[in-house]
């Protein structure tokens, strides 16, 4: 995957329409300099093919009779370990919502530098590619807003009128996200007999967050991340994209790119599920599916050189001194919280620009 560092690359970024401050900020990595530096990084960046993710109908699992609702979880659990992603329509939240939403999302981000960085709105929250890149196959060309939902509560913000219709419906769609992730967490935890109740206890408003991501059209090489490759640290993603496409996943050690559809919501396992879950043995009496453990599968966004990409996100996380172990033994991983996890994984990036991840409580 070559470096976009040349001199015509570095051109375009010159001429660029970004912000200056961002232009201030990471000019040094598409620099001459950088090149000579510069090396990527193991990842395979050639891609197989284009697929559709599995596909569920929700509507079973909570309107379906006995044997309908076990095929559904079937469902839900097979794309879980196979794939570690899958895709749910009939899921409960309202299109136009999305729709609302995306249009204020729309018109948030295209404000000017200087207001989105300094809003108090979003809890200052807002922040444009990777602050700790050194070199570009650290670098996301994207931008985002990643608020605590105990944020969207509070009142004031410099910017409060303005935005009030984009605070408000962040709250609507934070809360139908909330309820959808804690039903498809609590299926996943009882399927392999484990409380179900353990993420509403642990999981709450103040230990959850919600994303607002743009990525713009780049004029750069077509290899640049929109999101460098990383895995998600948290129980469960759900997130909603546009029909822009750009998300790609790791599955069978080849990155595959996903085709977007934007009536459907995407599902993805979090390391801390998999860490959850993780017996190396496990009998299921009731549901018949695949003995593997849900897997935290490694994704990331590639950049598009016209349109640009709009998606939200929202993460299920617990507090953070929820104690994270497998609810069956042998595990594979010594117990640790979240706390633990999110200190060792800042560190990782910092120190080497990378996740580490789950690897560093291996037994």
């Amino acid at each position: 995957m070559p470096p976009p560092t040349t001199s015509l690359d570095m051109a375009a970024f010159q001429a660029s329409s970004y912000d200056p401050p961002f232009s201030q900020h990471y000019s040094f990595l598409f620099s001459a300099s950088a090149e000579a530096e510069h090396s990527f990084s193991s990842h395979e960046s050639r891609v197989i093919a284009e697929c559709e993710l599995p596909l569920i109908d929700l509507k079973d699992l909570q309107c379906g009779n006995e044997e309908e609702r076990k095929d559904c979880v079937a469902e839900i659990a097979n794309a879980s370990s196979e794939w570690g992603f899958f895709q749910v329509v009939n899921h409960g939240i309202s299109t136009e919502l999305l729709k609302e939403i995306r249009r204020e999302q729309k018109r948030f981000f295209h404000r000017p530098f200087e207001k989105k960085v300094g809003s108090k709105l979003l809890n200052e929250s807002y922040r444009w590619g990777n602050p700790t890149a050194t070199s570009l196959d650290q670098f996301s060309w994207s931008e985002a807003f990643h608020v605590p939902l105990s944020k969207l509560a509070e009142e004031g913000g410099c910017y409060e009128d303005e935005f009030r219709s984009l605070r408000e419906l962040m709250q609507k769609v934070a809360g139908s996200m909330s309820e959808l992730a804690r039903i498809l967490a609590g299926v996943l935890a009882k399927n392999l007999g484990c409380h179900e109740d353990f993420f509403a206890k642990s999981c709450s408003e103040n230990t959850c967050f919600l994303r607002l991501n743009r990525y713009p059209p780049c004029p750069f090489s077509p290899e640049t991340f929109g999101l460098m490759p990383h895995t998600d640290s948290d129980f469960l993603t759900i997130l909603h994209q546009d029909h822009v496409g750009g998300l790609q996943l790791m599955k069978d050690s080849k990155w595959v790119s996903i085709k977007p559809n934007p009536e459907a919501l995407i599902v993805n396992i979090g390391d801390l599920f998999q860490a959850f879950l993780c017996p190396l043995f496990i009998k299921l009496s009731d549901v018949a599916w695949s003995n593997d453990v849900y897997k935290s599968v490694e994704h990331k966004v590639m950049t598009n050189s016209k349109v640009e990409r709009y998606s939200i996100a929202y993460f299920l996380c617990p507090s953070s001194d929820s104690i994270i172990s497998s609810c069956k033994e042998p595990s594979r991983y010594k117990k640790f919280t979240f706390k633990e996890f999110r200190r060792q994984v800042q560190e990782d990036v910092k120190t080497t620009g990378y996740k580490v991840g789950l690897s560093r409580f291996l037994l």
